[in-house]
C-alpha cells in the first residue's frame, strides 16, 4: 500500500512538473492564437477576466515579497502579461471593428459593462477617465519605476565586485563555510541579473502604455470610418457605438496595465530584506505616536475653521487621536517591560559587587584591536553607510594572500577617552599606531612633487608619513588633477592597518595561527606534514623559524617548500632554529629576491666599503660575542639610511649585500634605522641573477 502511494505521489509530482514546464510555451501559443484567430465574445469575456485576475495576483505577490529575488520571475511575468494584454487588444479590436455596428454588446459583456456602468455610457467621460489613467500609469508610475530600475541596475552591478570580495573575506575569515559562500555568490549574481532584467523589462510597461493610447486612437478612427462608410451609420450613431466600445476596450486593458505597473514599481522600489511592503509601511509610519498625535491635532484645528466640513475633519482627528493614545500606552508598557528585564539582568551584577573576584572578571586581550572615537563610529556602522568593516575584511584577505597566513580578526570598540576623530590600533593590548580620520572628508596625499597648495587641515599620512591635507568634497577633483593621491577616511584607516600588519607580521603569527596554518597545509600535502610535523620539528620551533622570516619581511606563502627544506635540514642533523632559519633563507633565495626586485635579473645593490666590512667582521663575529663601537654603529646606521634613500629616489630597491656571517647581526642593527632596507647574504643571490653595486657605505659615511 505504501509503495502504491509513493508511486502515485511520484506520478502526480512528475505530471505537476510537466504542467509547470509547459505553462510558458502554452501561454505564448495562446497569445499568438488570440492575435490571429477570431475569438467568440464569451471567450473574450473569460480572457479579459483572467487578465484582470492575473494583474491583481501579480500585484498582491509583489506586495508580500520580502526580497526582490522572492519574485525573480517578475521580468518574465511582466513580458507575458504585457503580450497577453496586447493580444487581447488585437482580438477585441477585431471584434469591435467587425461587429460594432450591431450594438454595444458586440465585443462581449466585460467591455459593455466597462462602457456603461463604469463611465455611464458617456464616451467623452470614458475618454477622459482613460486619459487620466494613462497619465497616472505612464507619467507617474511607469516613469518613476523605470528610473528606479535603471539606477538600481547600475548600482547593483557596481556593487557586485565589492559584495564578492566581502563574501571571499568572510570565507577566508572562517565566518562562513564554502557552501554558504557559494549560496551567497549565486544570490549576488542572481540579484544583479534580476535588476538588469528589470531595467529592460520596465520598458515593456512603458511601451504598453503607449500602445494603449495608439490602439484607442486607431479603434476610434477606424470604427468611425467603418460605421459611416460601410454600415451607413450616421456620424453620431457611429461615435456613440464605436467610440464607446473603443473606450470600454481601452479601459478593460488599461486597468490591468496600471496594476502591473504598480507591481513593477513596488518590486524595484523595495528597501530592506526583512519585511514585506505592508508590514514595513505600517511599522514605520505608525511607529511614533507623536507623529500621529500631531497629525490629529492639525486635522482637528482645520475642522474648527468656519466653512469646513466639521463632522468629517473632527471624526478623522478623533480616530487619529485615539490611535496615538493607544500607541503611546502600548509603548509605555513595552518600555516598562524592557526596563524590568534590564533591571533583572543587572541585578545579579549588582549583587556580585559584594562577591569575591573570580576568573570571569578577567577579559581576554585582543590580539589585534582597533579603538575609535565617537565620531568614527559612523565608519563602522553599516546602517549609516560605513564601509570600514568591509575594508578591514579586504585588508585581512590581502594580507593572507601576500604574507601567507590568516591574521587574527580585528576587534573594534569605541573609546570615549580618545579624541572624537582619533583611532588607535593595538597588538596584544599594546598600541602599535594612532591616527585621525574625518568621516565625509578626503585625505589628499602629496607624493612629493605637487606644488599646488590646498585649503584644509595639514597633516601627514599615518601609514607612510607623507605630507597630506584633509579636504572636503569640493576640492577632491582639484586635488586629483593636481597630482595628489586622494583617499577617503575609511581607506586611510584601512591602509594604516594594512601597513602596521605588514610591519608586525611576526608578532601576529601566534601559536594558534601557526597551528591553523599547519592544518591548512595538511589539506594540500597531508603525507608531507605527517612525516615532518611534529616528528622531525615541533610546532614551537616551527613558529620561531617562521617568525624570524617574517621579522625580515620574508613571506611564508610557499609553506610546502619551507616544510620540505626544514625536513631536509633536520634529517641532516641541524636542530638549532637560528641555523635552520639561515639555511631556509638560502633555500628560499629565488622567492626572497623576487619579492624585493620583482622579475629583474640584474640586481642593483648596496655594498660595504672593504675596510668597514673587515671591521664589522672582526667586531660581530668575535669569539666572546659581537662587540661594536657605538660610534661605528651610529655612522653605519646613518650611512645605511642615506644609501637606502638614494636607491629609492632612483626607483631602485634598497638592498644591502653582505657576507653570510654578517647578515643576521646587520639585519637586526639596521632594522630600526632603515626599516625599508633589506639585507641579503652572498649565498642568497641565485645563480640566475647578476649584481651591480649602486652605492657603497663607507666607514665614515
Amino acid at each position: 500500500m505504501n509503495a502504491q502511494l509513493q508511486n502515485l505521489q511520484r506520478l502526480f509530482g512528475a505530471n505537476s512538473a510537466l504542467i509547470q514546464g509547459m505553462a510558458a510555451p502554452v501561454m505564448i501559443i495562446m497569445v499568438l492564437a488570440m492575435m490571429v484567430l477570431p475569438l467568440p465574445t464569451f471567450l473574450l469575456d473569460l480572457l479579459f477576466t483572467f487578465n484582470i485576475a492575473t494583474a491583481l495576483m501579480v500585484m498582491v505577490v509583489a506586495s508580500y515579497m520580502v526580497r526582490p529575488l522572492d519574485f525573480a520571475a517578475f521580468p518574465s511575468v511582466l513580458l507575458l502579461t504585457t503580450l497577453m494584454r496586447l493580444s487581447l487588444n488585437v482580438a477585441s479590436s477585431r471584434v469591435v471593428l467587425l461587429e460594432g455596428h450591431t450594438g454595444p454588446g458586440a465585443a462581449g459583456a466585460v467591455i459593455e459593462s466597462f462602457g456603461h456602468f463604469l463611465i455611464g455610457g458617456n464616451f467623452a467621460v470614458g475618454f477622459i477617465v482613460f486619459a487620466i489613467l494613462v497619465v497616472i500609469n505612464f507619467v507617474v508610475v511607469t516613469k518613476g519605476a523605470e528610473r528606479i530600475a535603471e539606477v538600481g541596475a547600475r548600482f547593483t552591478l557596481d556593487a557586485m565586485p565589492g559584495k564578492q570580495m566581502a563574501i571571499d573575506a568572510d570565507l577566508n575569515a572562517g565566518l562562513i563555510d564554502e557552501k554558504e559562500a557559494k549560496r551567497r555568490r549565486i544570490e549576488v549574481g542572481n540579484e544583479a541579473e534580476f535588476f538588469g532584467s528589470m531595467d529592460g523589462a520596465s520598458k515593456f510597461v512603458r511601451g504598453d502604455a503607449i500602445a494603449g493610447i495608439l490602439i484607442l486612437v486607431i479603434n476610434i478612427i477606424g470604427g468611425f470610418i467603418i460605421g459611416v462608410a460601410q454600415h451607413d451609420l450616421t456620424a453620431s450613431a457611429a461615435a456613440s457605438t464605436y467610440v464607446l466600445l473603443a473606450v470600454g476596450d481601452a479601459l478593460v486593458a488599461q486597468i490591468p496595465s496600471l496594476l502591473i505597473s504598480v507591481a513593477a514599481a513596488m518590486v524595484v522600489s523595495r528597501v530592506g530584506k526583512e519585511q514585506d511592503v505592508g508590514t514595513q509601511i505600517i511599522g514605520q509610519m505608525f511607529r511614533t505616536p507623536q507623529a500621529v498625535g500631531m497629525t490629529a491635532a492639525v486635522i482637528g484645528m482645520l475642522g474648527l475653521v468656519p466653512g469646513m466640513p466639521h463632522l468629517v475633519f473632527l471624526s478623522v482627528a478623533g480616530g487619529l487621536g485615539y490611535l496615538a493614545y493607544t500607541m503611546r500606552g502600548r509603548g509605555a508598557v513595552l518600555a516598562a517591560a524592557e526596563a524590568a528585564s534590564l533591571a533583572d539582568a543587572e541585578a545579579p551584577a549588582s549583587r556580585a559587587l559584594g562577591d569575591e573576584a573570580s576568573w570571569d572578571d578577567l577579559q581576554p586581550v585582543d590580539t589585534l584591536g582597533m579603538e575609535v572615537g565617537y565620531r568614527l563610529i559612523a565608519l563602522v556602522d553599516k546602517e549609516r553607510g560605513g564601509d570600514l568593516l568591509n575594508r578591514i575584511k579586504g585588508v585581512r584577505k590581502k594580507f593572507a594572500q601576500e604574507v601567507g597566513f590568516l591574521p587574527p580578526s580585528v576587534h573594534i570598540r569605541d573609546n570615549l577617552e580618545l579624541k572624537p576623530s582619533m583611532y588607535r590600533l593595538t597588538l596584544r593590548g599594546a598600541v602599535m599606531g594612532e591616527g585621525e580620520a574625518y568621516p565625509g572628508m578626503f585625505l589628499a596625499i602629496n607624493p612629493g612633487n605637487v606644488q599646488l597648495a590646498l585649503q584644509g587641515q595639514t597633516t601627514v599620512d599615518p601609514a607612510f608619513g607623507l605630507p597630506a591635507v584633509w579636504v572636503d568634497e569640493r576640492q577632491r577633483e582639484t586635488a586629483q588633477m593636481a597630482g595628489y593621491t586622494v583617499v577617503d577616511s575609511s581607506t586611510v584607516v584601512a591602509t594604516h592597518l594594512s601597513h602596521l600588519m605588514q610591519q608586525h607580521a611576526a608578532r601576529l603569527l601566534g601559536r594558534t595561527e601557526t597551528q591553523a596554518l599547519v592544518e591548512h597545509v595538511t589539506k594540500l600535502a597531508p603525507k608531507l606534514i605527517e612525516d615532518v610535523i611534529p616528528k622531525m620539528i615541533g610546532i614551537v620551533p616551527l613558529q620561531k623559524i617562521l617568525q624570524s622570516l617574517l621579522e625580515e619581511g620574508v613571506h611564508i606563502r610557499d609553506m610546502r617548500s619551507i616544510v620540505e627544506s626544514l625536513a631536509e635540514q633536520s634529517a641532516a642533523g641541524v636542530t638549532d632554529p637560528v641555523e635552520l632559519s639561515r639555511r631556509l633563507r638560502v633555500a628560499l633565495a629565488p622567492a626572497i629576491v623576487q619579492q624585493i626586485y620583482g622579475t629583474q635579473r640584474e640586481l642593483d645593490v648596496i655594498a660595504l666599503e672593504p675596510e668597514l666590512e673587515r671591521l664589522l667582521t672582526q667586531a660581530l663575529t668575535a669569539v666572546n660575542g659581537p662587540v661594536l663601537d657605538p660610534s661605528v654603529a651610529d655612522q653605519l646606521s646613518r650611512g645605511a639610511f642615506d644609501a637606502a634613500r638614494r636607491q629609492e629616489d632612483l626607483g631602485q630597491a634598497a638592498c644591502l649585500l653582505v657576507p653570510d656571517p654578517l647578515r643576521p647581526s646587520l639585519s637586526r642593527l639596521l632594522r630600526r634605522a632603515a626599516p625599508r632596507l633589506k639585507v641579503l647574504a652572498h649565498s642568497e643571490i641565485p645563480d640566475t641573477h647578476s649584481i651591480r653595486i649602486g652605492s657603497i657605505i663607507g666607514a665614515h659615511s
